[in-house]
Formats: structure tokens, sequence, C-alpha cells
């Protein structure tokens, strides 16, 4: 009997480490999927902000911007400081124009026939609406009106500038979890090889 007795108390101890180290490993898995990682849908508050501290856009207080990490549907800049954030933390990124939007080129400054472009819409600054390849709208901006054609600088407009980016991760589920992420803004942009007759300005 005391042999039985000691092999039923030493089951039992084997069965509760078992048990213990079990829930050790459960907590451990749902604390790394509270963590931001590759494949996890993140719902993101962000305030985008310029150098000088002017305010380009934000949506605190609107729909959460949601994306799939490690699927490059946000600037990588800003991405990449997302990963290893917690559900409820708080971080400013400051994001360079190699890591953001990238800098001005060059070829983005195309010339067209003046006639092509609406009259009300001649004057440096303006920004019209073009479509791109893939038939996604594209801002472009009127940058100088010569005799006969018309410059416009098809650029993304916060090409060349560094980017503070305010965050706030609100939510993280695991990706098999979870609904196919939007891609929402700010999101990196296709900048188009010829773009469609511009359209009236905004």
């Amino acid at each position: 009997m005391g042999y039985e007795s000691r092999g039923l108390t030493l089951g039992v101890a084997l069965l509760n480490l078992l048990l213990l180290a079990s829930g050790a490993f459960a907590a451990e898995k749902s604390q790394d999927n509270n963590v931001v990682k590759d494949g996890s849908v993140v719902s993101l508050q962000y305030t985008l902000s310029g150098e000088d501290g002017k305010t380009i856009e934000s949506n605190k207080g609107k729909e959460p911007l949601k994306y799939t990490h490690g699927s490059r549907q946000i600037v990588p800049g800003l991405e990449k400081n997302l990963a290893g954030m917690k559900m409820g933390e708080e971080k400013r990124v400051k994001v360079k124009p190699e890591d953001g939007y990238g800098p001005v080129d060059p070829k983005g400054f195309q010339e067209f026939p003046k006639e092509k472009i609406p009259a009300e819409a001649l004057k440096v600054g303006t920004v019209l609406v073009a479509k791109g390849p893939q038939g996604q709208q594209v801002p472009v901006r009127v940058h100088e009106i010569k005799e006969k054609t018309v410059v416009l600088d098809l650029n993304h407009p916060m090409a060349g500038k560094t980017l503070v980016f305010d965050v706030k991760v609100l939510d993280i589920q695991p990706a098999a979890a979870s609904q196919p992420a939007k891609s929402g803004q700010p999101a990196p942009p296709q900048q188009p090889s010829k773009p469609a007759q511009p359209a009236q300005p905004k």
C-alpha cells in the first residue's frame, strides 16, 4: 500500500507540474499575441505632423487605421517602429523621406500642353487629380506655367518630407482569427508613369 500511495502522490505532483507548464505556455502565447509582429492585424490611432509641428492629418475620434503588420500597407519607417509595441502603448515616430514617401524625383516633373489643363487650374500650386496605371486617383500639383505648356509635379505631396507620427495601438489581432485588413492612409503611393488628363481642381 505504501508504494501505491507514494506512486499516486508522485503521479498527482507530475500532473500538477504539467498543468502549470501548460498554463505558463498559454499565458506566454497570449502575451505574444498582444505584441505587434508580422501577421498581426493592428488597429491604430495616429496623428501625422510635419517637422514644423503642424498637423497634416489625424484619425483621432474617427475609425482606426487597420493594417496587417509586415505586408507593407503603411510607410516602411512607421511599420518598422511599430514592431514589438503592445496594446494601449503610445509612441512618437519620426520618419525620414527615404523611409516614408521617398525623395522628390526629378522625373516626376512633366510637361503637358496648356490646352489639356482646365483654365481655372492654370495657377501655380493648384492640385489636380489624375488617374494612375491601376485606375487609382493620384494628386498632381501645378508646378510651373510656361507659354504653351504646364509643368505638373507628379511626386507624392509628402515626398522629400520628414514625417512625425504620434501613434497609439488600439487593438492587436492574430491574422488567422481576423478578416483581411483594409489598407488605409497613410499608405505608400504608386507613382504613375504617364497620368491621364487631369480632372477639375479640388
